[in-house]
């Protein structure tokens, strides 16, 4: 013998609905609400009898706005569910957060179902907000993504300098190599090293050979433009891709920047470092079958300023 479950009487349901760990707020065509459960009182601060036959915009203003009114309008019209996740709309309802493993977050992270209430084949006249607190997913996998972000910037950064890695910087390369080949937009190439980096190895240590690649990055990055792309290349050799910009430009920034090492000491401990640096510029050119032919007229370029004396830019 089969036993069926009888149906829940209203009194039940309206139980079931004030114990559910969820918000529930129930509004006709005129926004006025005629349900509100315990979850929204807990976190309004706002009792069912206050809100009773009241327009919602009354108790939550900001709400009043061109999207929410839409949003509600096409629920009710279509009787079909609509949706509002967090990563859209972080909150709907300005409620503070109180989850135990979450707290530091300013407010609660809410995933919102706009639900037709549907009678038969009558207009609809009631809609059902449910509000999801979902504080905990949302800050973990915020958390998670901005561990992967950090992640992504050390794969990518020298560790010594800050400045991005060879490989990462390569990559740049390469890539704005492909576009000055789709649009032909004169794009340049300075290759720099430090001069007879060797002898301050040598004479004052590697830790003094650090803090001189520490100082030199510490000029490019601020001697360069947010678009420009500067990068360790390998040792006291260093790279900066400057986009948009012609051979004439590039070397005005090479000069400022010889200038500026040249003048600049360097302390270290008790010693005062002064070292120089030669740079060879390279023009991207459309005779350039790779990125590695212009890399290599860059190179070039730096060889021809060492030979020349040092201290100096050469271009190609």
């Amino acid at each position: 013998m089969s036993h069926l479950l009888s149906p829940l009487n209203q009194h039940q349901q309206l139980s079931l609905l004030e114990h559910l760990d969820v918000g529930i707020v129930i509004l006709d065509t005129h926004f006025q609400v005629s349900y509100w459960n315990q979850f929204m009182s807990n976190h309004a601060g706002i009792t069912f009898e206050q809100t009773l036959n009241k327009p919602l915009f009354s108790f939550f203003p900001a709400l009043d706005t061109p999207w929410f009114r839409r949003k509600i309008q096409t629920t009710l019209s279509l009787q079909n569910p609509s949706f509002v996740t967090w990563e859209e709309r972080p909150w709907l309802f300005p409620f503070k957060s109180y989850r135990p493993f979450t707290g530091t977050a300013p407010f609660m992270y809410q995933n919102v179902t706009l639900l037709p209430i549907i009678d038969g084949d009558k207009p609809c006249q009631q809609l059902a907000i449910i509000i999801y607190d979902v504080t905990d997913e949302a800050v973990s996998k915020q958390a998670l993504k901005t561990a992967n972000q950090e992640l992504s910037q050390l794969s990518r950064t020298d560790r010594l300098t800050q400045l991005n890695n060879r490989g990462y910087w390569e990559q740049c390369l390469e890539l704005e190599f492909e576009r000055f080949v789709r649009t032909q937009h004169p794009t340049s190439l300075i290759m720099l090293d430090i001069d007879h980096f060797k002898q301050v190895n040598d004479s004052y240590g590697h830790l003094a050979g650090d803090a001189v690649l520490i100082q030199l990055a510490k000029i490019i990055k601020t001697m360069i433009r947010s678009t420009d792309i500067a990068g360790r290349f390998g040792g006291e050799e260093f790279g900066i891709l400057l986009p948009n910009t012609p051979a004439a430009n590039a070397e005005i920034l090479a000069d400022r920047l010889r200038y500026k090492i040249e003048t600049t000491p360097i302390v270290y401990e008790k010693e005062t470092l002064m070292v120089t640096i030669s740079l060879g510029i390279a023009a991207a050119d459309s005779l350039y079958l790779t990125y590695h032919h212009w890399l290599e007229k860059a190179d070039q370029a730096l060889y021809l300023a060492k030979q020349r004396g040092r201290n100096q830019f050469v271009t190609l």
